[in-house]
């Protein structure tokens, strides 16, 4: 099946409508949708937290990726489906369509989310067991969620910084975009990660603070998910970043699924998907 086609068939399902939903802040794009396990009730379930893709741009946000939080939550998941403040839907600054991500906006609400999450999860998720939370992600999703799980490798004076580790089961990360020198240099999205960081003069400043590669080792499970056959985020990055990890004295899981490309893998129709859930369950469980 050609990339085309499985874009297709993971955007033909209708976004599924949360159980509940709360603000982390006071900006529109702060918010989480929360799905209840399904089936009896019964233990507190592990909580899976999404991290949506659509290379940090403003027209993708998290309606697509509910489909996929609904397939988590009738796995018997508890769900939190993150939103954040991406890029700017007006081109500027000599970018040709929406740019990718706000600095350092995107990285301010994904942290807040994270730290708001056990009071708003306590609220609104009461089926959840925080004991067991694995972080997750898709593309830009994926980055975001490694990224989240390292912050206490960041210097001790950046924003984000936490001096312990989020207490998390677990990272899964989907066709993550990291490695950002290598995919700037493979133009991956349309040159997202260097529109991420504000451009070419504040590139280098920025990825150290940005970039999960460079923030290694991280003590935290860690698991990438990706396809061979991906022609938006090739599965070399995921590699490199596994090396990376194993050079920095950490051993990252690096599942490759062979004639998938980017969007089975939150594809509820797909059976890569299903692989997702179980390397998520393998974790939470």
């Amino acid at each position: 099946m050609s990339e085309d086609a499985e874009a297709d068939s993971a955007f033909s399902h209708p976004a599924v409508e949360p159980d509940a939903r709360a603000p982390y802040g006071g900006h529109p794009d702060q918010i989480v949708d929360f799905y209840a396990p399904r089936g009896p009730a019964g233990r507190p379930a592990p909580l899976v937290v999404v991290l949506h893709g659509g290379a940090w741009r403003a027209p993708y946000d998290r309606q697509h990726i509910t489909p996929f939080a609904d397939f988590l939550a009738r796995r018997g998941f508890a769900v939190a489906n993150v939103e954040y403040r991406r890029g700017s839907s007006v081109p500027h600054q000599g970018v040709e369509g929406p740019v990718a991500g706000r600095w350092p906006e995107t990285f301010d609400d994904v942290a807040a989310a994270i730290d708001a999450l056990p009071a708003l999860v306590a609220e609104h998720l009461p089926q959840a067991d925080l004991r067991r939370t694995v972080l997750t992600g898709h593309s830009a999703g994926g980055h975001l969620a490694l990224w989240a799980a390292a912050r206490h490798v960041l210097p001790p004076d950046a924003p984000w910084f936490l001096p312990r580790p989020t207490p998390l089961r677990g990272v899964v990360a989907l066709a993550p975009i990291v490695g950002f020198a290598r995919a700037v240099e493979l133009d991956v999205c349309g040159g997202a990660p260097l529109q991420l960081l504000g451009g070419e003069g504040q590139f280098e400043e920025r990825v150290a603070l940005a970039d999960p590669a460079a923030l290694l080792p991280t003590g935290i499970a860690t698991t990438l998910v990706q396809g061979r056959a991906d022609t938006t985020v090739p599965f070399e990055l995921a590699e490199e970043y596994a090396d990376a990890a194993a050079k920095a004295g950490e051993v990252v899981g690096c599942t490759l699924l062979e004639d998938v490309g980017h969007f089975p893998l939150i594809d509820p129709a797909a059976d890569a998907c299903a692989v997702v859930a179980e390397e998520i369950a393998q974790l939470a469980f």
